[in-house]
């Protein structure tokens, strides 16, 4: 019997959908980067053009707190044996891999990288990689690198940040092309690197693989449920015509979730 007849029927739906999920989806991309840091490290030897670098650390949906504005969480964070950390970001859409959003990734890895009292020199150097599914940059290039430059001196300022553009409609016989051929299979055989298609092929053949997706799938759900529920308590509390008890009871919030939203929109 096929892994897949064996997945109880809600599920099934959710099987339309991992067939048709590639690198290129940041949802995937994650569940398939997290734990074991050999997939990220083939990724990023090639994107850096660092054929020895070592991955000696790698999570993912790393949320980096910032406790009075904005917040960011982060697809994949890689930490390498020499130190430096590398934020990738898997963007299909153009407006999602804006030039801002690339700075503000990289300040936030900054800020929180330095404990009170440690030297500025002991800021580790920093890598944000944004895997875009198109060239939003626009100039036909398959990799666009970014850092900080003196006009008049005509030399790069040097402060170890680091920002880069990776273009996922790029194809070639080179390292990069084949990468992003990879990156836009649905399909472990018709990839390239034979590490990143066990790694797909795990998660879409295997019966283990296939189930930590679904119940994947299942929690990502909850959560666009639960995130639904606390925007309609927010507008409850806004309003001001409805008891803490009341939201409670609507939003399925509990009571102690719905004071929170109270006191967040009051700070």
């Amino acid at each position: 019997m096929a892994i897949t007849e064996q997945i109880d029927q809600p599920h099934q739906e959710d099987l339309q959908r991992l067939r048709g999920f590639r690198l290129l989806d940041d949802d995937f991309l994650t569940k398939c980067f997290e734990g074991d840091p050999k997939y990220i490290q083939l990724v990023l030897r090639i994107v850096l053009e660092m054929p020895d670098l070592v991955v000696v650390d790698v999570r993912t949906q790393v949320f980096v707190e910032n406790l009075l504005n904005r917040s960011v969480r982060l697809d994949v964070l890689a930490t390498d044996s020499t130190g430096r950390k590398i934020n990738v970001e898997i963007q299909r859409s153009d407006k999602g891999a804006g030039r801002k959003r690339a700075r503000y990734n990289s300040s936030m890895m900054d800020a929180n990288l330095l404990r009170k009292g440690e030297k500025f020199d002991e800021l580790p150097e920093t890598y944000v990689v944004f895997i875009t599914e198109h060239d939003v940059i626009g100039k036909g290039k398959p990799l666009y690198h970014i850092g900080r430059y003196s006009f008049d001196t005509s030399e790069s300022f040097d402060d170890g940040s680091h920002i880069l553009y990776v273009n996922g409609a790029y194809r070639d016989d080179t390292p990069i092309g084949k990468l992003m051929h990879d990156f836009s299979c649905t399909t472990p055989d018709d990839m390239y690197y034979d590490e990143l298609a066990e790694r797909v092929r795990f998660f879409k053949e295997s019966r283990e693989g296939v189930s930590i997706m679904c119940r994947a799938m299942e929690d990502m759900r909850n959560q666009t449920l639960k995130e639904g529920m606390r925007e309609v308590a927010r507008r409850m509390l806004t309003a001001g015509r409805y008891a803490l008890e009341e939201i409670s009871e609507i939003s399925g919030l509990s009571l102690d979730e719905v004071k929170k939203l109270q006191a967040g929109q009051s700070a």
